[in-house]
């Protein structure tokens, strides 16, 4: 501990932090070099994304839950040696289904380390010290969402896909030394049970619930089998709901939703990403694949949105100091929505380039909403309750990606299938959009791919705008300000207005 000083646990937890946050976008710009070598299909390309962000969020709560009564370093460092394990696997995968397992597996892995890396340092470090190491770590978490796409882009364009896996494994070697040498062990109440019923009741929830939305691209809406993977989704949604509310340990107490500011608060984090990241991947697949882009020319076009992030953040911590959170939430869903809404013009003729204005809008939003929605989330509730609401905001956000993923796919599929003629149509359900290639002129595929871009972005719009006006209407200020509830911004920990309670 002497050796690194202050902040050796600070900067553990951070290389931690980086690495799980970059490995949900930085597999973005790889996805056709990836459908290209594994002979992956669209839906396989959905799996590689949703596989680790669907587990991420569906194990989030339930690994913090273990954390606190095992021990959070414990817990910490096997997930990040489940992680690293994963990312081997994920590198030497020879087929579309082992790339998805193994996606699954980090997921796993990365639900372990997210659970833990607030607890840690509120666990080492106190009062200032507090403040500045947990801005420290907001501004890490956005800079690995931010650099995903253009890292992913370089590996990709370099050696190649696969190592945007492999790039974790010395990370993870320094991340697991560093813990073990400076982050003290450090428990939550003894007397708390893991809810493995809530664990597995949410996990199924979610998990269905994707896997519905995916499949209605594939097979259809009211297909019988959808039908009863929706259905299967609602019944695991009751049990969890009837488990969490008689249970003396809770990992997310339905209660809370009565209140309207923490409802308003979840449903902008479930908004936020799916509307804000989740067309990315398809971005990716349209600039690469049909446009002839390589990966780092495509990863710098998500350098607009994570620019304009990055600027917004840091300028609004200062400026907007003392601006209620259902201002900047929920004015920020409203520019993430308009910026998708700015996306929705493209035709065959359209480049790259017909994106930035949507990219910047985009980052703009992120920029406003990424720093002040946890500390929403936070003051919606009763103070022996914000670990509980922290844990759910993440949640809710990952979760969001992975139902983006899976929904905005089927809208961009279903859309392309009444563009295209009824034989290519038909050859999509199975394969990715470069499989037509041989049968169908450039012309013909760019207009379907287009125009199924235009409707998922529109619909992206829509539930980022949605989201900020129940955000606005629903987080409302209170006279009272909470003691003790913060709001970490890109820089320090800042004091937020509290909500009403109820």
């Amino acid at each position: 501990m002497r050796t690194w000083g202050t902040w050796g646990p600070l900067t553990a937890v951070c290389l931690s932090t980086f690495m799980l946050l970059l490995d949900v976008t930085i597999a973005v710009v790889a996805l056709p070099d990836m459908a290209r070598s594994l002979d992956a299909s669209l839906s396989d390309l959905q799996w590689v994304m949703d596989g680790y962000a669907l587990t991420l969020a569906a194990l989030l709560l339930g690994a913090g839950a273990a954390a606190d009564i095992l021990g959070r370093r414990r817990v910490h460092v096997v997930g990040v040696v489940v992680f690293a394990t994963a990312s081997l696997m994920c590198g030497l995968a020879s087929g579309p289904e082992v790339l998805v397992a193994s996606r699954a597996v980090q997921g796993l892995g990365a639900a372990a380390m997210l659970a833990t890396t607030l607890p840690l340092l509120g666990s080492v470090y106190r009062d200032r010290r507090r403040s500045v190491a947990i801005g420290v770590w907001g501004a890490v978490s956005g800079a690995a969402a931010a650099v995903g796409p253009l890292l992913g882009g370089v590996l990709t364009d370099g050696p190649g896909w696969r190592w945007i896996f492999y790039v974790n494994l010395p990370v993870s070697v320094a991340a697991v030394w560093l813990t073990l040498r400076v982050v003290p062990e450090s428990h939550g109440s003894r007397e708390r049970r893991i809810d493995w019923a809530g664990t597995v009741s949410f996990a199924a929830f979610a998990g269905g619930l994707t896997y519905g939305a995916v499949r209605a691209g594939q097979r259809g809406w009211g297909e019988t089998g959808t039908l009863l993977v929706f259905a299967a989704a609602v019944l695991a949604l009751v049990v969890f709901v009837v488990v969490e509310w008689r249970g003396a340990d809770p990992l997310l107490d339905p209660r809370l939703f009565l209140k309207p500011a923490f409802s308003g608060v979840m449903v902008g984090a479930l908004a936020f990403n799916a509307a804000a990241f989740s067309l990315m991947a398809y971005d990716s697949i349209w600039m690469q694949t049909l446009l002839g882009m390589s990966p780092v020319r495509g990863g710098l076009v998500f350098l607009w949105l994570s620019a304009s992030s990055f600027v917004v953040a840091a300028v609004g911590g200062r400026l907007l100091h003392g601006v209620p959170a259902r201002i900047t939430v929920g004015g920020g869903l409203l520019l993430t929505g308009t910026g998708q809404f700015c996306m929705t013009g493209l035709d065959a003729g359209s480049t790259a380039s017909a994106l930035v204005p949507g990219m910047v809008l985009l980052g703009v939003g992120t920029g406003l909403v990424a720093p002040g929605i946890a500390g929403a989330a936070l003051a919606a509730v009763p103070q022996d309750r914000s670990g509980m609401a922290g844990g759910a905001v993440n949640a809710f956000r990952q979760l969001g990606f992975a139902l983006g993923i899976a929904v905005y796919g089927t809208v961009l599929t279903s859309r392309m299938r009444d563009t295209l003629p009824s034989d290519a149509a038909h050859a999509l359900a199975g394969g990715a959009a470069g499989a037509l290639r041989g049968t169908l002129s450039d012309h013909t595929l760019r207009t379907a791919f287009a125009a199924g871009l235009n409707s998922a972005a529109l619909v992206a719009g829509l539930t980022a705008t949605v989201a900020g006006a129940l955000v606005l209407i629903l987080v409302r200020p209170d006279r009272a300000t909470r003691s003790g509830v913060t709001d970490s911004g890109p820089v320090a920990l800042r004091e937020v207005r509290t909500v009403r309670r109820g």
